[in-house]
């Protein structure tokens, strides 16, 4: 396969020094309707945008970006990085982004309020393994709490609120006999947490990799896998459009979807390549990049843990009007 550069563009969205913001593919400007049916109908490549967050979670779309993936199905993706999924849903209504990632709870949020758009492809899945998964509770290495229970009425960081970090804490605290609503959960950008964790500003940080494994190595310490326990094979996050793109350009929506999957099967393949294609859009020390503990990559979106998902997101009063999982996933034209 031919591979393409990865070209580098600081946005203004996130000043973190350990994060690089990177676009990858073509120029600002989202082609139109008739350009896109143009590139698709000659070979030439329709430029497309992309909403990302710099976690391990987005390894296999740069990767796909990387190994011509994208290329072979006639897309050419510009990759923009933000701090969150919930900051990407009203890019993709804006126009913004024409395709988006996001965390599960975030976008039933979104479709239980109206807006119109639906889960296209899988993102990452939890391994499903306690104590050896790519999201970890962490606490000061001094810290009494020896479990999630012991968190109750503590300040515990998540990188933005309403999203599935807050799903699954409160699961997990509820299966674990304690009271979901005690947790003070506040948001602070995944870069900071270790630092405001060290400082004693929060009581505990719920980190994704590669934060998971910086803090770690600073000294936290894991007291609750939260991805891994409270809901089993929990598919994390998805990538997703809105739905006037599905209904205007079908095709263009199954190429990128196509690709994604791909994307995803070389990521599950190849670990080691995906570890790698993280220096692409952060700066993490290699030492560190071998540390880190990978997500699985499946190609298919996992129904199951969705509809957990809403179930929970309904009965934590996150969303109050219900959503239909038909509606909320797009099965392809």
């Amino acid at each position: 396969m031919k591979k393409r550069g990865i070209r580098g563009s600081l946005i203004a969205a996130a000043a973190a020094s350990l994060l690089v913001l990177t676009s990858c593919g073509g120029g600002d400007e989202a082609p139109t309707d008739t350009e896109q049916d143009a590139g698709q109908g000659n070979g030439e490549l329709t430029q497309i945008s992309v909403g990302v967050i710099p976690i391990v979670d987005v390894a296999p779309i740069y990767l796909g970006v990387q190994e011509g993936i994208f290329e072979e199905h006639g897309l050419d993706v510009e990759l923009t990085l933000a701090q969150g999924g919930a900051a990407i849903i009203p890019a993709i209504q804006s126009g913004d982004f024409d395709f988006g990632f996001s965390n599960m709870t975030s976008l039933v949020i979104a479709k239980s309020q109206g807006l119109p758009l639906q889960l296209v492809a899988p993102g990452p899945q939890t391994t499903g393994e306690p104590g050896n998964d790519f999201s970890s509770l962490l606490v000061p290495e001094d810290s009494e709490a020896e479990s999630i229970v012991d968190l109750e009425g503590q300040r515990v960081a998540v990188n933005t609120l309403n999203n599935i970090n807050d799903t699954v804490l409160k699961e997990g605290m509820r299966q674990e006999g304690g009271d979901r609503d005690s947790m003070e959960l506040v948001e602070v950008a995944f870069p900071d947490m270790g630092a405001q964790l060290e400082s004693g500003n929060v009581d505990a940080i719920m980190a994704v990799e590669p934060f998971a494994t910086l803090a770690k190595s600073a000294g936290a310490r894991e007291i609750y896998s939260p991805y891994a326990e409270p809901i089993e094979d929990l598919m994390i996050a998805g990538y997703f459009t809105n739905t006037d793109k599905i209904e205007n350009d079908p095709e263009l929506v199954d190429s990128f979807i196509t690709a994604m999957k791909e994307s995803q099967q070389f990521a599950e393949d190849n670990p080691e390549a995906a570890k790698e294609i993280l220096s692409e859009y952060t700066e993490i020390e290699p030492e560190v990049v071998e540390q880190l503990i990978m997500p699985r990559f499946p190609q298919e979106i996992n129904r199951e843990s969705t509809e957990r998902i809403i179930e929970l997101s309904e009965e934590t009063g996150l969303i109050t009007e219900p959503v239909d999982i038909n509606e909320l996933i797009y099965e392809g034209s």
